[in-house]
């Protein structure tokens, strides 16, 4: 073989270790473990395992129409309420995550539903996509609530990050049947984001997504290209509240303005003081929560569903 042959065979064995590399980071991006987040909970003064072990809870594993196993908790505080939210966590974590977030719902007399996506604490699946299958998954949450507890029910959906994501898919994409939406975090497109991160930590110029793209597309059976909220939002007709950090360096409080923007019709927006990715409840407690209440009181106000509590 001549010099110049095994230059190439080595630019291009680069390049495909390149490609693995960046996809694995994404379809294969590490949990949390589970010690992690009961501890860090803990520490925050969100949960206790005692007291959480004692919440009036079903669990149940769904079938995923992707033929892996979902799990799934009912928190059912309120037997007598019509009303519940579901809650979908970010990337990393579980849905342990979102008790803190469920608390709020509450005290206002909302049951809860709480589950993992993909890949994620006691569920089952090989991959991250970010959106595009996790929102077929909620669809199925979606569905399991309404088959077990009725179809007169008032219900939101709350998600954090990846799950905020998820949340815009499933609305924006698939069906506009919840009555609210929050949706912390965001980011307005999966490429974007991406791009971002391979600038950031790698320099690579913004044409290279395509390239990485592939591999994805091969590895993880999806593109980035196809995890856009910006180009569903403007199909949510119900009201939908915007949080986001200020100063998050991770998904740039950008994406959410440009959300927000994009989407018509009823809308709030809730931008934090403090903290970084997904952090803003952690460090603004009492302002998020009046953001919360103030954008429930008016879709709840404007319901024609009987809130029963």
């Amino acid at each position: 073989m001549n010099k110049s042959m095994k230059w190439v065979g080595g630019v291009l064995a680069t390049l495909g270790a390149l490609g693995f590399y960046v996809s694995e980071r994404l379809i294969h991006m590490p949990k949390k473990s589970a010690k992690y987040l009961w501890e860090r909970e803990t520490d925050d003064g969100f949960i206790t395992p005692e007291s959480f072990e004692r919440l009036p809870k079903t669990t149940r594993t769904l079938v995923s129409p992707f033929g892996y196993d979902l799990y799934v908790q009912a928190v059912e505080f309120h037997p007598a309420s019509k009303r519940w939210v579901i809650l979908s966590h970010g990337v990393r974590e579980s849905s342990v995550a979102m008790v803190k977030y469920m608390n709020l719902f509450v005290k206002r007399g909302y049951n809860a539903v709480l589950y993992d996506h993909r890949r994620h604490g006691d569920s089952g699946g090989k991959t991250i996509s970010y959106g595009y299958f996790e929102k077929e998954d909620l669809q199925c949450v979606v569905d399991w609530l309404f088959d077990t507890y009725g179809n007169d029910l008032y219900f939101g959906l709350f998600g954090e990050s990846m799950g905020a994501v998820t949340t815009l898919l499933y609305a924006g994409e698939l069906e506009d049947r919840a009555q609210f939406y929050i949706v912390d975090c965001p980011f307005s497109a999966l490429s974007d984001q991406v791009a971002l991160q391979l600038k950031r930590e790698l320099r690579f110029p913004k044409f290279t997504l395509h390239y990485f793209d592939w591999f994805v597309r091969m590895r993880g059976r999806f593109s980035m290209r196809d995890v856009s909220p910006l180009q569903v939002v403007g199909h949510i007709q119900n009201p939908v509240l915007f949080i986001h950090s200020e100063h998050d360096d991770f998904i740039p409080v950008s994406m959410t303005r440009a959300l927000y923007e994009k989407k018509q019709g009823a809308k709030s927006l809730f931008i934090a003081p403090h903290g970084g990715h997904a952090e803003s409840f952690v460090y603004n407690q009492e302002a998020y929560k009046t953001a919360v209440n103030e954008f429930l009181d008016e879709v709840e106000e404007k319901s024609s569903i009987p809130l029963q509590t």
